[in-house]
């Protein structure tokens, strides 16, 4: 069976002794093993855990999707509790600064620590190029095409590069893709490259029916008319349900509904889907 809950994100759920806060974190659980995809961007996923009753001391892996804090920046907290990280996952040039630019403004959107931190830690640190299986039926993928051309990113999104600041393309994001008896279901953090761009990548390189996504889809900027034709494309695709967080949006969010009707149920802080 496959256990997947919230430990943190933007929603409150009826559990009113938990935090929620703009971010993502969720824990899984497949045949003992247990992932730690995304950290949220403060504590507060912790004390969630904790209220939870859920042990976060025996992890077999941190997962964390891109360098924004909503995803990252809790892992300080995570490792600076004590709490043993076997290893840690991240795309290409996770540790590069993020920044969301306005005029001459910038807005730091970086987690707060670096790869020097981490190793203080003795976290060991694995980078995801491409594809890499990291426990049996879990594998991790990155470098997405980009084959959709509506699925932009917004050009506040930057990145200081070789001293230079320069687009971000979002090149360091991966996807959890896990095996089940059904087919592939795919975690994300928040899609930046474009969900369709995701689903057709990780379609052709594992050759295998995706029958579920869960997490963010970052449709919150996006207009109406990409949102509808994101989800009948995921729809006809062979997606059978879905469940959006964090970055949705709210008229995302009731479009997928239409969509996917009972199959949509997107996870608030502290609800689990059990599949």
């Amino acid at each position: 069976m496959l256990k997947i809950t919230a430990l943190m994100e933007n929603r409150s759920s009826a559990n009113r002794a938990l935090v929620n806060e703009h971010g993502l974190s969720l824990i899984i659980e497949k045949n003992g093993h247990r992932i730690l995809f995304d950290c949220g961007q403060s504590h507060h996923f912790i004390d969630n855990a904790h209220r939870l009753g859920i042990s976060l001391s025996d992890l077999d892996a941190v997962v964390l999707s891109h360098g924004h804090y909503d995803h990252a920046a809790g892992f300080c907290d995570l490792a600076e509790s004590g709490v043993r990280v076997p290893v840690l996952y991240t795309g290409r040039d996770f540790f590069d600064r993020k920044y969301s630019r306005k005029g001459m403004r910038f807005s730091d959107l970086s987690p707060g620590w670096n790869e020097d931190f981490a190793l203080s830690h003795c976290v060991s640190l694995k980078t995801i190029d491409s594809y890499m299986e990291i426990l049996p039926g879990v594998a991790a993928v990155s470098d997405f095409e980009r084959i959709h051309e509506e699925e932009t990113i917004p050009e506040r999104f930057v990145r200081e590069r070789a001293g230079k600041i320069i687009h971000d393309d979002f090149h360091d994001e991966i996807v959890l893709c896990i095996d089940t008896d059904e087919g592939v279901v795919v975690i994300t953090g928040c899609s930046h490259p474009g969900i369709m761009n995701i689903f057709d990548t990780v379609h052709e390189r594992l050759g295998r029916n995706i029958v579920g996504i869960i997490g963010g889809m970052h449709l919150s900027e996006a207009d109406e008319k990409r949102s509808e034709r994101t989800f009948s494309y995921l729809r006809e695709s062979g997606v059978d349900f879905i469940a959006p967080c964090h970055c949705i949006g709210e008229r995302a969010a009731e479009l997928a509904s239409e969509v996917f009707g009972e199959k949509c149920a997107g996870l608030s802080v502290g609800e689990s889907l059990f599949l």
